[in-house]
């Protein structure tokens, strides 16, 4: 029996999650992302996971942290205005270093918006929605397949850093049906947390270890550990010691940059001679590789920079790729969001332009083409 099957994207995301090693999710309905919470309803009992239909998207993400606290791997989903609602505890999540992921399946706003129609609004949102600075991950798929791929990556993220990791996804994506070879997908096994395994007298839950993340108490275990989201100390109680919330913060920021081989990745096509780079994720960067392929048949010197790890941003990959381009084109599916990071690792001779569209349409290979023959001409 041929292992290969056609499915919708949220679906996707949902066996991804449970082959991940998923066994609590706790969401509320919201469109586009229902499926998501409709198939984890199904597949979780079915692998004696639990499954919460929340009241709100406030008490879902508390939830999740609850439960991973606890010691299982655990899933939200929701779209813009649900995210919006999560994002206090998500920075609870950040400070806390709870492994949790959140899935965004993108509609247009602001606001209500468009519930159905796409948009790539969330972009900052992800990185910067919750207050302070915090560690984050984002990925952003663009493809069913690659959904599946990144939300068992998400998984391995979050535990092996202890950081929640946002999965954003296009409206479009989401609701497409594509072939995924399943039994191909599932390579290796899930990445398991660090867990606390010395003496408990002088157990630090929070300490300052080599790789940057400390080992986790698993509840039942005997460590006595505290939990807060006031900035706390290696011991975990809080602190308003300047020395001591520098040194904590610090440890927090850097921890991603310390593990960058393992957080970054980017998927680059013919950027090392090119002269026009096409910068684009999601469902854009499909459209902007069909604009491509027609541009270099018309002799135009261009590639594609496409971040699968959005945030922390790929700088220093980038800045290499567009080493030897005249021109970044950045196409996104709001007002400008991206282009405001990618401008701040121009050089000098490099030009940045958007192509912004947020009428609840997508970007069409047709009008990246038009826009760099256009740029191409007033040069």
């Amino acid at each position: 029996m041929s292992s290969v099957q056609n499915i919708q994207g949220n679906h996707a995301c949902a066996l991804a999650a449970v082959a991940a090693g998923c066994r609590f999710y706790a969401g509320y309905p919201i469109t586009p992302s229902s499926e998501i919470a409709e198939r984890m309803s199904v597949e979780l009992p079915a692998v004696n996971g639990i499954f919460v239909q929340m009241e709100d998207e406030i008490a879902s993400m508390g939830a999740i942290i609850g439960a991973s606290m606890g010691g299982a791997k655990t899933m939200t989903a929701t779209s813009g205005p649900g995210f919006s609602l999560k994002q206090e505890n998500l920075g609870y999540a950040a400070a806390t270093e709870v492994p949790c992921v959140i899935i965004n399946v993108m509609r247009g706003g602001p606001s209500t918006g468009m519930p159905t129609r796409p948009a790539q609004g969330d972009v900052m949102q992800a990185r910067w929605g919750t207050h302070g600075d915090h560690p984050i991950i984002v990925l952003t798929p663009w493809s069913v397949q690659e959904i599946y791929q990144q939300t068992l990556r998400a998984f391995d993220l979050s535990e092996a850093l202890r950081v929640p990791v946002v999965v954003l996804i296009d409206e479009v994506i989401g609701h497409l049906v594509e072939s995924v070879d399943l039994a191909k997908m599932n390579t290796g096994n899930p990445v398991e947390r660090k867990w606390a395994d010395s003496s408990q007298e002088d157990f630090q839950p929070y300490a300052h270890t080599e790789d940057l993340v400390p080992p986790m108490p698993r509840p039942g275990d005997g460590y006595r550990t505290h939990t807060t989201g006031l900035t706390h100390a290696e011991n975990g109680f809080p602190t308003q010691d300047p020395e001591v919330a520098n040194r904590v913060i610090s440890r927090l920021l850097q921890k991603l940059e310390h593990h960058n081989d393992l957080v970054e990745c980017v998927n680059q096509s013919d950027c090392k001679d090119a002269e026009i780079v096409i910068v684009a994720y999601g469902i854009t960067a499909r459209a902007a590789q069909s604009a491509k392929q027609q541009l270099q048949g018309e002799g135009v010197k261009v590639g594609i920079f496409r971040p699968i790890t959005l945030w922390p941003f790929p700088q220093q990959t980038f800045s290499e790729a567009i080493a030897n381009a005249r021109l970044v084109l950045v196409p996104e599916m709001n007002a400008g969001q991206l282009i405001v990071e990618i401008e701040r690792y121009r050089n000098d001779s490099t030009r940045i332009i958007g192509l912004n569209r947020y009428d609840g349409e997508p970007i069409s290979p047709q009008q990246i083409f038009n826009k760099v023959k256009e740029v191409l001409q007033d040069a």
